[in-house]
């Protein structure tokens, strides 16, 4: 296996349909993937065998749009030249750390193995669900902080110059975006019964604060005159590709809008998901309180009638 820029050696120009023409398999994405979506189709096997149902739309959600971004985002032309053009790799970031995860949370996969389970395999589950270590890797102020900081780490410090190195770190970098993703988006879904879910109020807050976080960071990016990973991209256009590559600083630019505006995109695209669940699930508390009150109306007309009687 070579190292992530000697694979961007010898790609052609980019452009729309090289995107989806070009493919890199690699190993790690492809067999996660494939584990992950045959347990999860698994379990929906499992639940219909016993006559119960499964929403369809969670099913799409996980295999089809979660796991199916990843691959995408993976081995696609994003995943091929992703260390070719800074751009592409925010591309690939913002699917990442955003799409892929909120497509994983709405398809419910703790609820789903939590119904499909045996006992023992369940109950561990459950102590994992109920632990400590749980609690505070889901507990919202550390999450939101992390998922804050975590992209200004990458960029800011040495360890994006080292996923362009090594194959390693490459790959490992791909799973800790999906994974604080994970983490992030997970309780807010509030839709399996993980550690860290909050009230609706609270859920909105927590996405409008990471709004303008998203927007400074894609900024920055934008405006600073400073090549990040400048060696690496400067090297490239000293090579073959140097012919029809874009400058380094203004491919730089671009993926600071890309940051920018697909951050704030996604951001509203989720806010208006939970504002939704929030109207939804305020609705269904009024016509539980409307029936709560329709059986005390019910039971008082009941008693005043038997003491009319008696």
């Amino acid at each position: 296996m070579v190292d992530a820029s000697a694979a961007s050696t010898y790609l052609p120009p980019l452009d729309f349909w090289g995107v989806l023409s070009t493919w890199v398999f690699e190993p790690v994405p492809i067999i996660l993937t494939a584990w992950i979506g045959g347990l999860y189709l698994l379990g929906v096997r499992a639940l219909r065998a016993r006559g119960d149902s499964w929403p369809v739309a969670r099913t799409i959600s996980f295999v089809v749009l979660g796991l199916g971004s990843f691959v995408f985002a993976t081995s696609s032309g994003l995943g091929a030249y992703d260390t070719t053009l800074l751009s592409v790799h925010m591309v690939q970031h913002m699917v990442l750390s955003m799409v892929v995860p909120l497509a994983l949370a709405l398809g419910a996969p703790v609820t789903l193995a939590l119904r499909t389970l045996p006992a023992a395999p369940r109950r561990w589950l459950l102590v994992v669900l109920h632990s400590r270590l749980a609690r505070v890797l889901t507990f919202p102020p550390l999450v939101l902080a992390l998922y804050v900081v975590s992209p200004w780490a990458l960029y800011y410090s040495g360890w994006y110059p080292l996923t362009l190195e090594s194959t390693y770190w490459h790959e490992a970098m791909h799973l800790h975006l999906v994974l604080v993703g994970a983490m992030f988006f997970w309780p807010l879904m509030g839709i399996d019964p993980v550690p860290g879910r909050v009230g609706y109020p609270f859920r909105v807050l927590i996405t409008v604060l990471t709004l303008p976080f998203h927007a400074f960071l894609g900024v920055t990016i934008m405006g600073q005159e400073t090549l990040i990973a400048g060696e690496h991209y400067l090297a490239l256009r000293e090579g073959p590709m140097g012919a029809w590559l874009p400058d380094a600083l203004d491919d730089q630019h671009l993926a600071g809008g890309i940051l920018w505006g697909s951050g704030d995109l996604i951001g509203l695209v989720f806010f208006g998901v939970l504002f939704t669940q929030w109207v939804r699930s305020s609705m269904a508390e009024a016509r539980r309180e409307d029936r709560r009150l329709d059986r005390l109306e019910a039971q008082e007309a009941a008693r005043v009638a038997r003491v009319s009687a008696g």
